[in-house]
């Protein structure tokens, strides 16, 4: 089924949306979605019209509390296919293959007190997995919901969320997958009237990830955070890229991506879209990324934009910056006493503190902040300090 025209759209709104593979063209790495993405790193994933599931993924979860469960169900489920409908080819294709989806409910009213962990785990990444998950949580109800990815795998998949009127839902996704592990993910969130979402996407491991994360609003007053940690070393290509879509009057949406990379060849790429429709009165949107790097050789692409099609809005903003470390704060803490590797290091765990706290579950902070400290010991020897160079946009509404 084809949502839209195959013409190269103009703006997000007229973008391709079908749940069928052979609509989306094949990839040549030419397309403006594609162009910062090595498309052979993929593997299967942007091959031919079909990608066979000869890899699997299992799942785990903790001790489910009351008001929440955990179950599969199968493709005629009407819930499928309700909050996303694929807008590339990898995210197609995840949609046709899967058999079975996992189904996390929380029901209506419930206010769960702990986090609620649920892991995805990989046995290898010889064979292409397809995957798909459908998180839906009730009128009313509150919940934190901890996804994590680990081990080896070739993975496309999809995950829905459906976030009912007057819901609040805190969502960290973790990407702490082995070496050798690709992913190329869309999230969709679709947030109910006075409904929130706060998530944290944390990116650490894997040779290529790829997380596409869009979100839809279906009543007022919806409100959307969407924070990112990511950690590249020298290889890896960590690839992250929003879509919040404001389509009904007088929601709010605030996104923040803070990135590091050292090592020869580390990449990172950051495309944060906010499209503000004609209809979307009342809006009030902002986004901002950083990078730091760390080392020569490493790369970050980072590229905002904002599609508005209504003056009458709260106001509307970018920016972004990249660079290396501040030559200012490390003479500050040397002339304290503290040794230049520690010096750098606390220049990096303050760079990301303000997001790292962000994570509503301590252990789950504690061990990022760990894994973080460990590759800031492991790469120091080639930490470079030129001064930092940034790149500043913002517009405001009435600007």
């Amino acid at each position: 089924m084809t949502i839209q025209a195959s013409a190269p759209p103009s703006t997000k709104s007229q973008a391709l949306r079908s749940y069928d593979v052979a609509d989306f063209p094949a990839l040549t790495g030419l397309e403006e979605e594609w162009r910062f993405t090595p498309l052979k790193r993929l593997r299967g994933l942007a091959g031919g019209d079909t990608a066979p599931a000869t890899g699997a993924v299992r799942h785990e979860h903790s001790d489910l509390p009351e008001g929440v469960t955990v179950e599969r169900i199968g493709r005629d489920d009407a819930r499928l296919g309700s909050v996303l409908v694929p807008v590339d080819r990898v995210s197609a294709l995840a949609y046709g293959g899967f058999d079975q989806a996992l189904l996390v409910r929380v029901a209506p009213d419930a206010v769960v007190a702990g986090p609620v962990t649920l892991r995805v785990v990989g046995d290898g990444a010889d064979g292409v997995a397809l995957g798909h998950t459908f998180v839906e949580v009730g009128r009313f109800a509150e919940v934190t919901l901890v996804l994590e990815h680990v081990g080896s795998a070739t993975l496309a998949d999809n995950v829905e969320v459906s976030v009912a009127d007057g819901a609040k839902l805190n969502l960290v996704t973790v990407a702490d997958w082995a070496a050798d592990a690709v992913q190329a993910q869309h999230l969709k969130v679709k947030l109910g009237r006075d409904a929130k979402v706060s998530h944290i996407q944390v990116s650490l491991g894997g040779d290529l990830v790829r997380q596409y994360t869009s979100v839809e609003y279906t009543g007022r007053g919806g409100e959307a955070e969407l924070y990112g940690v990511y950690f590249a070393d020298g290889g890896q290509h960590l690839e992250h890229r929003q879509l919040v879509d404001h389509n009904v009057p007088d929601c709010r949406s605030y996104v923040s991506y803070r990135g590091a990379l050292q090592g020869d060849d580390a990449r990172t790429v950051w495309v944060g879209d906010v499209l503000i429709r004609a209809e979307a009165t009342g809006t009030d949107t902002y986004e901002i990324n950083r990078n730091l790097l760390l080392s020569d050789g490493a790369r970050a692409d980072s590229v905002p934009n904002l599609e508005i099609e209504t003056g009458e809005i709260a106001g509307a903003g970018h920016a972004s910056a990249t660079g290396r470390f501040d030559d200012e704060q490390l003479f500050y803490l040397m002339a304290r006493g503290i040794p230049e590797g520690e010096a750098r290091r606390l220049v990096v765990r303050g760079f990301f503190a303000e997001l790292i706290n962000k994570i509503p579950v301590e252990e789950l902070r504690d061990r990022l902040g760990d894994a973080i400290e460990v590759r800031l010991a492991s790469g120091m020897s080639e930490l470079a300090s030129p001064a930092l160079a940034s790149e500043d946009v913002t517009a405001k509404a009435g600007a």
